[in-house]
């Protein structure tokens, strides 16, 4: 999927976190308000009952927003979506993204179209979980595979979680049945729901090098994912050279930076499992990217030799 902005103004990234009831939605969305990193954060989700962010982060409660600890907020939308995000701009200026969490029932590919009509946002990614005790048989189910499947089908990241309560070979099945219903999309496999806040954030700012523990709320981050910075000289085919970054080949989970394009000048460019985007750079920024994987997955040398050929 390809989003190539025009020269307005930088669009609000949206994240839309879906999967169906039971997958730790909920828990994914507190992990990253607990490691937003000093982003401020609108989640919107159908009503507070379905997610219920944690006490400790509340820092008060009115109508339908609650105020959230590192000026982050969650308001309540329920069938008035599109109202809601079409109002939060001028609410809350200062946001950086926006986290969208669906119903166990919707069709996340669905609401990310509906949301990208809307000038002043643009879809960042669409996050897919599924619980890897569960999915093979909820995905059996005459009644809920239809939905389950087509969930899976709009993800640029396919989060698999609970992977402490399932065997080996019962997640390699999982695994397996993923990759054959979404072959371009990453598969991470994940306990509590626990992944690099880097993996839906941005990521230009932070420096090469092992992911932080605190990324991952974990001791051993850098055992699971890893991180590689490259200066592009100038110019680049910006468009082409995401188009081929996305191949699952490079093994990459996220990517993100600025460079010159030979005809558009500055764009940013952004990779987020199965979708990229080109849109036209606020600022004038060396030419960087950063670029994310899972440990072992990321082929450092196949992508130097991609941005090297687009760059001749």
């Amino acid at each position: 999927m390809t989003d190539v902005g025009s020269t307005r103004a930088r669009r609000l990234p949206v994240t839309v976190i879906g999967g169906y009831l039971g997958t730790g939605k909920t828990t994914l969305v507190n992990h990253l308000l607990r490691h937003a990193g000093g982003r401020k954060l609108a989640v919107l989700v159908n009503d507070f009952g379905a997610l219920p962010i944690d006490r400790d982060l509340i820092v008060s409660a009115g109508g339908d927003t609650l105020e959230i600890s590192g000026g982050c907020i969650c308001c309540s939308y329920g069938s008035e979506l599109m109202e809601t995000l079409m109002a939060l701009p001028s609410r809350r200026p200062d946001l950086d993204a926006v986290l969208l969490e669906t119903s166990g029932v919707a069709l996340p590919g669905m609401v990310a179209n509906a949301v990208s009509l809307l000038p002043a946002y643009r879809i960042d990614s669409i996050i897919v979980l599924v619980d890897a005790e569960t999915v093979l048989e909820r995905a059996a189910d005459p009644y809920l595979g239809d939905t389950i499947t087509r969930q899976v089908a709009s993800a640029d990241l396919l989060l698999v979680n609970r992977c402490d309560l399932a065997a080996d070979d019962q997640r390699a099945q999982v695994v397996g049945w993923l990759s054959a219903q979404m072959p371009a999309a990453p598969i991470i496999e994940a306990v509590r729901a626990t992944v690099p806040s880097e993996l839906v954030f941005d990521i230009e700012h932070r420096k090469a090098g092992p992911l932080a523990p605190s990324a991952l709320g974990a001791p051993d981050a850098s055992a699971l994912y890893e991180a590689m910075e490259l200066a592009l000289p100038d110019p680049v085919d910006a468009e082409a050279l995401a188009r081929d970054l996305v191949l699952p080949s490079f093994g990459l989970l996220r990517a993100k930076g600025f460079v010159r394009d030979r005809n558009r000048g500055p764009v940013t460019l952004q990779i987020a499992g199965a979708r990229h985007a080109v849109e036209p750079a606020t600022n004038e920024s060396p030419s960087r990217l950063v670029l994310i994987g899972q440990r072992g997955h990321l082929d450092r040398s196949a992508i130097e030799r991609c941005v090297a050929q687009h760059t001749r």
